[in-house]
């Protein structure tokens, strides 16, 4: 899996995909994200806010370590939020 390349443990992406499944929370997420870009997503420090919004909402304490291993994998999957495929594959990524 890419994002264990990363450092970011298995048991962390574990415990937010099952908090993800409470609708409220996952709007919540939707909110945070709506009207981020392709560019939003290379900017590090960008990043970095919405990680730390996300974990806000999903009550999760990371360490400044796990944070800046996220803001890493983001940006290096070069993600592209209109693209399909972009998005597919990061869901094959984390079923």
């Amino acid at each position: 899996m890419g994002y264990q390349q990363y450092g970011i443990s298995p048991a962390l992406v574990a415990r937010i995909k099952q908090k993800m499944k409470n609708p409220a929370t996952k709007e919540r997420i939707k909110g945070i994200i709506e009207g981020v870009s392709k560019f939003d997503l290379q900017d590090p420090a960008k990043v970095q806010r919405l990680v730390k919004s996300a974990t806000g909402v999903l009550k999760e304490n990371l360490s400044q370590a796990e944070e800046q291993q996220i803001v890493r994998f983001v940006v290096a999957q070069k993600i592209d939020p209109n693209n399909t495929f972009h998005l597919i594959k990061l869901w094959g990524m984390f079923r």
